[in-house]
């Protein structure tokens, strides 16, 4: 009897361990890239006009015009693709680079 005592009580801690291996895995892994999903869904929607763009497909352009149900993107070659908000990805911020080369009457 001692020995299906032991069995139940070692299949307990194995459903525990379970238990608390898909609960880190949930809050260390899938609640972080949501909440990153999330944040990318809604920066797509809240561009405005001249904001340079990309969407999910890919595409890069400047948005010229913006509505509750459409965004129309102005693509480098001047054609103009219309999309629904949610097929934006994200936003592109130009980045800023340091200019390293000394002005005149500068020495280093």
């Amino acid at each position: 009897m001692s020995f299906l005592a032991a069995a139940k009580g070692g299949s307990s801690y194995i459903l525990l361990v379970y238990i608390v291996v898909l609960g880190a895995f949930y809050y260390f892994y899938l609640r972080p890239r949501n909440r990153k999903q999330k944040a990318a869904r809604e920066q797509g929607r809240q561009v405005e006009v001249g904001d340079r763009v990309q969407t999910i497909g890919g595409f890069v352009g400047t948005v010229s015009r913006r509505s509750d149900d459409l965004v129309t993107i102005r693509t480098e070659g001047g054609h103009e693709l219309d999309f629904i908000p949610s097929a934006i990805a994200r936003k592109i911020v130009p980045t800023v680079t340091e200019d390293t080369t000394p002005q005149e009457g500068e020495t280093n």
